[in-house]
């Protein structure tokens, strides 16, 4: 769907008088290409002492092929940098977040178009010092803020580090070099638990899901579609699901990126069954499962009957439960594999609610519930477990919102436009990489810090 809005006040007499009269410009965000480079430019690293967490910084951006400069309070930029990066693992005391600000300042200021800014801190239910935990709760706050003030379309990310993964590069090489991309374009404001986990080497960073078998539900079109393309960039063999009436345009995705199309309703009794008979013929085990299927049934809470109430949780959420039992039942022939990967699509909407969607809310914030538990019931088989939460994404479905809503959805949050379906899968694609073990239980919001929700 095309924002014209953006078009107009971009472009030739709509620059030049939006400009004049000070009508707000979204910018153009820089989104992944094969073959294109982490950064742009320079990375601008600093932190609080030297800390095993900063030098691997530095070494995981020069060897993703990146320039690091030191980034310190009497820093000047010549050039542009691309990313800004801080090290507070070790901040602990108030004082210490005047260090943040001192030297993160020059470096922000300086950003360039499209930059990143990562905040990386230790997760506060770790410490056992309230001002401690209080200091590092704040890189929360500052984080967003600077999120909101960010312009030319720059984002902003806290990772928090547990404390077992700040001696090991390799537990924060995934989710780094995917803050600092350009896969990350529509995600700001956020913040992402990191811990240790068995993370193997990963030799091709481009091609991360190479060789594995991944199902996809509801990928027929939209937001679907483009999470089969991602994965099937990414290396993976696809195994593309949707309904019997929509197989004319999942046999267009699957043939264009040479995966397999899976005609099947996700509420029958034997859809597991199913999934798993598909996934054999390919291999022994599956290694992902995205469940993004999904559908909407809206209407006031009041006026909401019990079959569109039941036929969202259903299909939703209830489907899910049914499916991963099957999955992940040892005993399976085709079962998702011990170290395997769940990722499913959840909402803005379970996180803040909205007008008329009660049963699609609660379907979407139980998708969250469910996440949250089954990563701790799966770390024995270091299994993850995570979710995306999309704002306002440019589908079909958006499209038939009426246009004042629609530009409302579109432009409160900091990048001022609705994302796109690629944005989705990209971060769901990130949650499914091998590099990504220690990152479980977490909702990330794909919604370029959308203030629903927030």
């Amino acid at each position: 769907m095309t924002d014209k809005y953006a078009q107009l006040v971009n472009h030739g007499i709509g620059k030049k008088v939006a400009t004049q009269i000070g009508l707000p410009r979204p910018p153009r965000l820089r989104r992944f290409e094969p073959g294109q480079e982490l950064l742009e430019g320079a990375a601008a690293v600093g932190g609080i002492g030297d800390t095993a967490v900063q030098q691997a910084v530095t070494g995981i951006i020069t060897a993703s092929g990146g320039t690091v400069v030191q980034a310190t309070a009497d820093s000047t930029y010549a050039d542009k940098p691309a990313a800004v990066v801080f090290d507070a693992t070790g901040a602990r005391t108030l004082e210490e977040l005047e260090t943040l600000r001192a030297v993160m300042g020059p470096a922000v200021k300086a950003l360039g178009r499209c930059g990143r800014v990562v905040i990386i801190g230790t997760p506060p239910d770790e410490l056992d010092d309230a001002q401690a935990a209080a200091t590092q709760q704040a890189l929360e706050g500052i984080t967003r803020s600077i999120g909101k003030e960010l312009r030319a379309g720059g984002t902003a990310n806290l990772l928090w580090l547990q404390g077992d993964a700040q001696g090991d590069s390799s537990a924060l090489a995934a989710p780094l070099r995917f803050f600092l991309s350009s896969r990350s374009a529509y995600v700001s404001g956020q913040p992402v638990r990191v811990g240790a986990g068995d993370i193997p080497e990963v030799d091709d960073w481009h091609h991360p899901l190479q060789g594995e078998i991944a199902v996809i539900t509801g990928a027929a079109r939209g937001i679907g579609a483009e999470i089969a393309k991602v994965f099937a960039r990414a290396g993976a063999q696809v195994i593309a699901v949707d309904i019997p009436a929509a197989g004319d345009a999942l046999t267009k995705v699957a043939n264009g990126i040479g995966a397999i199309a899976l005609q099947l309703d996700i509420t029958s009794a034997d859809a597991g069954e199913r999934i798993a008979e598909a996934v054999a013929r390919k291999g022994d085990h599956l290694d992902v499962i995205v469940h993004n299927a999904g559908i909407t049934r809206d209407k006031l809470f009041v006026n909401t009957d019990a079959d569109r109430w039941g036929s969202v949780i259903d299909v939703n959420l209830a489907s899910q439960f049914r499916i991963n039992k099957v999955l992940l039942d040892p005993g399976t022939k085709g079962g998702l594999k011990d170290g395997g990967r769940i990722v499913a699509v959840a909402s803005t909407s379970g996180i803040g609610g909205n007008r008329g969607q009660a049963n699609y809310a609660a379907s979407k914030a139980g998708v969250i519930g469910m996440v949250r538990r089954l990563s701790k019931d799966l770390a024995d088989r270091h299994i993850t477990v995570n979710a995306v939460a999309p704002g306002f994404i440019e589908t079909e479905m958006t499209s038939k919102i009426p246009l004042g809503t629609r530009e409302v959805g579109r432009r409160i949050n900091s990048l001022m436009q609705g994302g796109q379906p690629v944005d989705v899968g990209e971060t769901i694609a990130f949650f499914a990489e091998p590099g990504s073990a220690g990152v479980t239980g977490q909702v990330l919001r794909v919604c370029g810090q959308s203030q629903l929700g927030a």
